[in-house]
């Protein structure tokens, strides 16, 4: 195999995710809110903390399904709090909550929120340089706003962007990465 994304090349959880997920255009409005919501916790982590944790999340979130994570209770929120194979931040826990009434309010009202998040590109996946990564962008930090307008949390443009690369709505392999030419 090729070269892949240097930040992929030591943890074989890492180098699985990146060579399977990580860059690809996600278009399912679930899994597009779901990583949003993973990325959210991530906030002042690191990503392999997270990606380790993942299936717990899953499990803990009811599999990320936006009907049920939004009739969570104070009840749900303590169970969460009390959970091991998460990361136990009821800030985080409370946004995700939040994030799942928001994802409802937006499809109730006719807006799909995979639609909304490919809106920012058209569509069309942004390709970087190969070179330089940056941390945020211009357009992460729009979306970041207009997120928190719409009240989501821990979506600043650090982690809009993030997101942006998780979901393939920006392609930031490496130049010499066998993923950048992918699709």
């Amino acid at each position: 195999m090729s070269a892949r994304c240097s930040w992929a090349e030591g943890d074989p959880l890492m180098r699985a995710y990146h060579d399977a997920e990580w860059g690809v255009p996600q278009r399912d409005p679930r899994i597009l809110w779901e990583m949003l919501m993973l990325e959210g916790f991530q906030a002042g982590l690191a990503w392999i903390i997270i990606l380790r944790k993942r299936e717990a999340f899953r499990a803990a979130f009811a599999g990320f399904d936006p009907e049920r994570v939004a009739r969570f209770d104070e009840a749900d929120i303590a169970r969460l709090m009390a959970d091991p194979g998460i990361v136990r931040a009821r800030a985080k826990i409370e946004a995700t909550i939040a994030g799942a009434r928001i994802f409802l309010a937006m499809r109730d009202a006719g807006e799909d929120f995979a639609a909304y998040c490919w809106s920012f590109t058209d569509g069309v996946p942004l390709i970087g340089d190969g070179h330089h990564v940056p941390a945020q962008t211009e357009l992460s930090a729009r979306i970041s706003k207009d997120l928190k307008k719409r009240g989501f949390k821990f979506v600043g443009p650090t982690i809009v962007y993030a997101w942006m690369q998780a979901v393939g709505i920006v392609n930031d392999h490496a130049a010499d990465c066998f993923r950048r030419h992918a699709g």
